[in-house]
This record gives structure tokens, sequence and C-alpha cells, in this order.
């Protein structure tokens, strides 16, 4: 190869990685002044399937982690993550000829009131939903479970953390 193709190949990746990296959907825009972020426990007004809520606020935390540079506190915040579960309902989505659910379908509702202690104007509160299709012979509890709310939990936080912490 000549040194002009080496050069020119080197500046393009260059190029192609930087905007890769200043343009990825998961950039989060977070003010020099905002340092820390809390998740309050989030409860959970549909008992139906007791724990979930835990496993939930741990979802929402390590995903803030993992995407920002702020660190976790217990109280004083500067952005505070607070709601509750406020819908698990599994509802049949296709029938079979005998008119017997050959699919169903589990939803999972949050509410969440987001503060931003740095800038009011940027507060709100708002339902995040999310849901998962299953075949309906399966019985949704242990890893069939587990994986539903994998699934479920997964949008639902990372659409959290795109309304509260990216530029979109």
């Amino acid at each position: 190869m000549t040194f002009k193709k080496i050069t020119f190949l080197a500046v393009t990746l260059i190029l192609v990685t930087s905007c890769g990296i200043k343009y990825g959907f998961n950039q989060t825009s977070i003010p020099d002044n905002v340092n820390t972020f809390q998740v309050d426990f989030f409860g959970n007004l549909d008992p139906i399937e007791p724990g979930i809520e835990r496993t939930f606020t741990l979802n929402l935390q390590d995903l803030i982690q993992d995407q920002t540079r702020l660190s976790i506190v217990n109280s004083g915040g500067d952005y505070i993550y607070q709601g509750e579960i406020t819908r698990y309902y599994i509802a049949p989505m296709t029938a079979t000829a005998n008119n017997t659910a050959s699919q169903n379908r589990l939803t999972i509702e949050v509410n969440v009131r987001f503060t931003n202690t740095k800038d009011e104007e940027q507060s709100f509160e708002k339902k995040f939903s999310f849901f998962y299709d299953y075949p309906a012979n399966v019985l949704l509890n242990g890893s069939a479970l587990d994986e539903a709310l994998d699934v479920i939990f997964t949008q639902i936080t990372q659409d959290i953390v795109n309304e509260t912490l990216t530029s979109w």
C-alpha cells in the first residue's frame, strides 16, 4: 500500500469512529453541575407478582451507572427517580380455531417521578410501559418470568434514561 492509501484509511477510520461516538443513541446529555443521582425504591401497586419492584429498582440504578458518569447516592441526589409499578397485566393476544388463546401478552406499566434539583423545569411525572408476548401454553414463572421481566424492564429503563438524560 502506498503512503497516501494508508493515510486515507487512517483518517477515514478516525472520522468514522469519532462520528459513531459523538452521535450514538445512548449518549447522555448531563450538565457539568450534576454529579449524583438517587433511585428510591419503586413500590408495587399491583401486587400480583411480588418482588418485581426490587428487580426494577436495581435495573434502573445499574443502567444509569453503566451509561453515565453520575455517582449513586441514597439521598440528596441531583437527579431523583421515584415511582411505582402501577400495572401488571396478562391478556390473550391471539386465538386458535377452538377459541382458546395461543399467545398471551404481559404488560407492565411504571409511573416515574423525575426530579431535577438543578433545573426544576426538567422535572416531570410520566408513565412508561412495555410488553412481552409468549405462548399461552407457557406458565409465566421461573425462567419464563425472568426472561419476560428482563425484556420489559430493559426497555422501560432505557426509555426512562432516554427521557431524563439525553437531548433527543
